[in-house]
């Protein structure tokens, strides 16, 4: 069995990305943490923090050609970078939806296409990305972002078929909430700041329910000892839901009629 040695990691800077390279170092992994701004949090060895805009495809490419020159090689990588749009569907300009899929879906392909040629050579690799609850289970005011996590959801598990057999695996993460900046960082779009919006009163309920569920929500430690244990495992599983609570959203979600289901959220969300 192949050891996972050397991970390319993309949002590597903090929350869910930062708390992975460090267990991925601790667990005897050498983690290139890339990230926009090029550093991470909290320092350790075993990570090399490496400026990455996964919206620059020539620039993923020099940061995996680099890899392979120092290292002789590159096992996985772990697409985590992303951001988020919080706003009603009517309105939303055409250029904040692909701003969403832009770094979301198209970063972790152009990530993933820079690393597949290497691990073709090796015979081996691991693919993992992070998508999220909402992408099988939708927000209301924030289906721009579920739709960009759904779409990766099933890049990944599309792919993972067309990679049978060449020794390349592929898993998708789908966290729950998580406490980190992401909620700081999240911007309204145009659409939800048009005063008198006949989605104003609702969208104030539903913004204050989603953060005060975010900043009370697990550890993004928990995320990355989910992927560190894909990574550790001969196959990895295609689609991993950390924790019990969110795995039986998954459950509900595959049983429940879409119509039940959709009218529940509504009551919860809207």
């Amino acid at each position: 069995m192949e050891k996972v040695k050397v991970v390319l990691l993309t949002g590597g800077s903090s929350g869910i990305g930062a708390a992975t390279a460090h267990l991925l170092a601790s667990a005897g992994m050498k983690v290139y943490a890339g990230s926009r701004r090029g550093t991470i949090d909290e320092p350790q060895e075993g990570i090399v923090p490496v400026k990455l805009d996964v919206n620059d495809a020539a620039v993923i490419e020099a940061v995996v050609a680099d890899i392979l020159s120092r290292e002789g090689r590159l096992d996985a990588v772990i697409c985590n970078a992303g951001n988020g749009i919080y706003g009603p569907v009517e309105g939303t300009l055409e250029e904040e939806a692909r701003n969403q899929f832009e770094t979301t879906f198209y970063g972790s392909l152009r990530t993933i296409e820079a690393c597949l040629p290497a691990f073709r050579r090796q015979g081996f690799g691991r693919i993992v990305t992070v998508s999220s609850v909402m992408g099988i289970l939708p927000l209301p005011y924030q289906v721009f972002y579920s739709s960009a996590k759904a779409a990766l959801l099933f890049l990944t598990e599309g792919l993972a078929m067309e990679l049978d057999g060449s020794g390349i695996e592929c898993c998708c993460v789908l966290p729950g909430d998580v406490a980190t900046g992401f909620t700081s960082a999240r911007k309204l779009n145009e659409a939800a700041k048009v005063p008198g919006s006949p989605y104003a009163s609702r969208m104030k309920k539903n913004l204050a329910k989603i953060e005060k569920d975010e900043l009370g929500g697990m550890s993004p430690a928990v995320i990355g000892r989910s992927i560190l244990g894909q990574l550790q495992r001969r196959h990895m599983r295609a689609r991993v839901i950390p924790r019990i609570d969110y795995g039986l959203i998954g459950f509900v979600v595959r049983i429940c009629p879409v119509k039940w289901r959709l009218k529940l959220v509504n009551l919860l969300y809207n």
